[in-house]
């Protein structure tokens, strides 16, 4: 009956059937927690997607800002002397002789020892830090007694720390409540989205967020609720929430006690975070409205110079390649100068392709041919990073396929740096290299060069063979599964001779990887 339960059912289908293309609902980003395991020798760290935890460990959190959580990791590793590494090692290692670590792989320890570290430990993350205060200032006693003055300043920065953040935590409900606290504000385009994070009475965290919105604030809310609560792995169990939003929507979605308060202390923490979502749009309002004002100018001062009467989406392309060979394309879209990273698409190119510019005609040839018989949206402008050579390349591929599109180029000086903007009919344009169209432009032109290389930096960073085996022309998903069944690793299949991949692959494919692996 609405936009937002059609949102609600897509989500819904979408975990149900994971298909392959939606990039949107299933963003694998989540929040950080904090995990104190319960091994026989526990250990303290960051962890994220723990719906996919088995064993019953603790966890605190989530933490919006994943700096605050490292950081309250980092203190209690330091005070406390728990396991640091994953696995036990044969001997004692650094952190045993600095005395951050009781030598668990070598030495007998009291589980007794053990439990009162983790009640300690426990007890700080839910906001009691006496006892962590009071090790502290004892440390600082004696490191300044032996007159280790750097070591004393550094532990009562700790100890500073830690009041200051307590004091900010501090809410006065007489009791260890538990929940996830939501208000809003909206002026003009902008939503100001404030979610308060309360735990054992104490204000765990916070986290804001600021949006463009032309749609009702309440259906937007709630939408960033569903989206929010999917990246951060657990729901509350309770969630409050102001007057205005749809109390039966988020409860039977969300399977959890929604309360809109009326009255008394927590109706003015509901409201304490209205005015902090209002705060935090008037001190961040200034700076929106001006980067959207930048933006306008430049598309302004863009359709002028291109006489176009509309310029909104654009998409640039560059190529990356390994060794003179294998080479990957990337496109990057941008709208209104904004990034559209969902729509950010990579290419593997054939192995035929030797230069730059044979990679590119194939690029732009299976993207716009895509946009033909798919019927996708067409670009109000093409960007080519280079000038006449790129410009005619892509003139060439978009006359073949009967398109209309504009094209630029980006040309660059003798030191590889953007000097000038050429159109399609090979004309210099005339712009300032300080104003913000130019900056706006140049900032496509990175953007589009570091998504294309990044590909194959992150496949040789992972050094997975199944990563590694993508770029290779010829081998699709079936091919990739058989040579990883065969060999298993890439040494063995170093050491193969053609005749075995031949088994597996056709000569020119083969051919391919054998080169590819000559060179790794």
């Amino acid at each position: 009956s609405s936009e937002l339960e059609s949102l609600i059912l897509e989500i819904t289908l979408i975990k149900k059937y994971d298909p392959k293309y939606n990039i949107l609902l299933r963003d694998d980003k989540s929040y950080p927690y904090i995990e104190l395991t319960n091994e026989k020798y526990p250990t303290l760290k960051i962890v994220r997607n723990v719906k996919r935890k088995k064993n019953k460990n603790h966890l605190y959190g989530p933490y919006p800002n994943v700096n605050a959580a490292r950081k309250t990791v980092n203190m209690i590793n330091r005070i406390y002397p728990l396991r640091k590494c994953d696995k036990l090692k044969k001997d004692l290692c650094l952190y045993y002789h600095i005395h951050e670590c009781l030598g668990y792989c070598k030495k007998q320890i009291s589980e007794d020892e053990i439990i009162k570290m983790k009640k300690e430990i426990i007890s700080f993350l839910k906001g009691d830090a006496e006892i962590i205060t009071k090790r502290l200032e004892e440390e600082m006693q004696k490191a300044s007694e032996a007159m280790n003055y750097e070591k004393a300043l550094e532990l009562k920065n700790m100890l500073d720390d830690i009041k200051i953040t307590l004091n900010k935590q501090k809410i006065d409900l007489n009791k260890n409540y538990n929940f996830d606290l939501i208000n809003y504000y909206k002026d003009k385009n902008y939503l100001s989205i404030e979610i308060f994070f309360i735990r054992d009475g104490l204000l765990f965290g916070r986290h804001n967020d600021i949006i463009q919105t032309i749609t009702e604030p309440e259906e937007e809310v709630i939408e960033y609720l569903i989206k929010f609560y999917e990246k951060t792995s657990i729901a509350p169990k309770e969630l409050y929430i102001p007057e205005e939003l749809d109390e039966e929507l988020i409860r039977n979605y969300f399977n959890m006690k929604v309360i809109k308060p009326q009255k008394g202390k927590l109706k003015n923490l509901v409201d304490l975070a209205r005015e902090n979502a209002k705060e935090q749009l008037s001190a961040q309002e200034e700076m929106l409205k001006k980067d959207d004002e930048l933006r306008l100018n430049a598309i302004k001062e863009l359709e002028e110079l291109l006489n176009l009467p509309k310029v909104s989406r654009m998409e640039s392309f560059d190529n990356s390649h390994l060794f003179g060979t294998f080479y990957v394309g990337g496109m990057v879209v941008f709208e209104d100068f904004l990034p559209l990273k969902d729509e950010y698409r990579k290419f593997k190119i054939t192995s035929e392709v030797k230069d730059d510019l044979s990679a590119m005609k194939e690029v732009l040839y299976r993207r716009y041919y895509k946009v033909l018989m798919e019927n996708l949206q067409q670009p109000d402008l093409i960007v080519m990073d280079g000038g006449k050579t790129q410009i005619k390349a892509a003139k060439e591929i978009i006359s073949s396929l009967n398109l209309n599109i504009p094209i630029i180029g980006l040309v660059k000086d003798n030191k590889h740096r953007t000097s000038q903007i050429m159109n399609d009919k090979f004309e210099i344009l005339t712009i300032e290299k300080s104003s913000n169209l130019f900056l706006f432009l140049t900032r496509i032109q990175d953007e589009v060069h570091r998504y294309a290389i990044t590909y194959h930096r992150n496949i040789k960073s992972k050094g997975a063979l199944s990563s590694l085996l993508d770029v290779i022309p010829g081998i699709g998903e079936q091919r990739k599964k058989d040579l990883l069944r065969r060999f298993g690793s890439l040494k063995r299949m170093k050491e193969a001779t053609k005749e075995e991949l031949l088994e597996i692959l056709p000569e020119e494919v083969a051919n391919n990887l054998l080169t590819y692996l000559k060179e790794i």
